[in-house]
């Protein structure tokens, strides 16, 4: 759906700080489905978590996400406007074949389509911290952001690497990006 954005990339790399912006904008949001799922495993006693049981773990991201474009589609007919999603189905795929080797991206990737303009943000070392949810390592986090750079474009996606600035001037560089892509071509005189 072209309504549905991706901001995908390294972790830690500010993911989540340039949803925040972009949704005290006014726009829609969904928040990361891995940290959702970490923060209820860790609150019980699951072990679907990344450094337990990668291949769960990325099974509940994947059915996450897949619940999260269903419900972001019901209430996005509502609403105008982009829905930026923080990471989201392909990156739930990415981390699922990963674990496992199963073919998922391929079979995902190509029948839940969003937007073609995808937004990866890059290693940025100077910003990352590991944390309670986020337990691995930057060169962890730098391996992940190489897969996914690699699978978007592969599916067809146009990548957009989101520059190293202040949170608000990377909102005004992803909404710039998306206003240009959806104004039609001047007609020829």
């Amino acid at each position: 759906m072209e309504k549905f954005v991706t901001i995908s990339g390294c972790s830690g790399g500010g993911k989540s700080t340039l949803l925040t912006e972009l949704g005290r904008r006014g726009y829609a949001t969904v928040e990361e489905p891995g940290r959702r799922i970490v923060s209820e495993e860790l609150a019980g006693d699951g072990s679907a978590l990344p450094w337990v049981d990668a291949a769960a773990f990325a099974r509940r991201a994947v059915a996450m996400s897949l619940a999260d474009r269903a419900a972001a589609n019901d209430s996005a007919m509502a609403r105008p406007g982009w829905v930026f999603f923080d990471r989201g189905l392909i990156d739930a795929a990415v981390a699922l074949e990963h674990a496992t080797g199963e073919p998922a991206v391929q079979a995902l990737g190509r029948i839940h389509r969003c937007n073609r303009h995808v937004f990866l943000t890059p290693p940025w070392p100077e910003i990352y911290v590991g944390d309670r949810e986020r337990r691995h390592g930057l060169a962890e986090a730098m391996a992940e952001y190489d897969r996914l750079a690699g699978v978007y474009p592969s599916l067809g996606y146009e990548v957009h690497v989101v520059p190293k600035v202040s949170v608000a001037q990377r909102a005004d560089f992803v909404l710039a990006v998306l206003t240009e892509a959806s104004t039609p071509p001047a007609s020829p005189r």
